[in-house]
């Protein structure tokens, strides 16, 4: 289950697989440069797993609810996380109330909850509203114990 992401040069759909998603590809039709995935990805539970199993870098999860007042403070956060360390990392969002049950596969009892995944393995989770440092903090340490 690949991801669609527009061309910024030409307007096209590209078909990224999960395990390109922290690369720089090149556009298919007009061959510009595709960068690294640089904002947050909200999930299903399928390309959930997908992009777990398949990144090449660490992946932060934001466990998230719309309702939720810190979440939505967290979501900043998160998105400046994503940008600053695109091409070293991919950051998802899932929404508890849609995927309960991928929220389930982690006891995430209390949002907003934070899970970092290296090679599919869980390296760390937190809840509660943090800043974007620790969570770049968080995802640094993880790629440095899996290198």
């Amino acid at each position: 289950m690949p991801v669609i992401r527009a061309c910024t040069h030409c307007g096209k759909q590209n078909r990224i697989p999960a395990k390109f998603l922290a690369r720089t590809g090149r556009c298919g039709v007009c061959k510009s440069p595709l960068p690294p995935i640089a904002e947050p990805l909200a999930v299903d539970d399928q390309l959930f797993d997908e992009i777990v199993q398949n990144a090449s870098v660490p992946v932060l999860v934001d466990f998230w609810a719309g309702w939720c007042r810190p979440c939505v403070a967290a979501a900043p956060e998160v998105a400046r996380t994503a940008a600053d360390m695109a091409g070293d990392a991919i950051v998802l969002k899932v929404d508890t109330e849609k995927y309960p049950q991928v929220a389930g596969r982690f006891q995430v009892s209390s949002i907003p909850n934070f899970v970092v995944l290296s090679a599919g393995r869980t390296v760390m989770q937190q809840a509660g509203l943090v800043d974007h440092h620790e969570m770049e903090r968080w995802l640094k340490s993880a790629a440095a114990v899996s290198a």
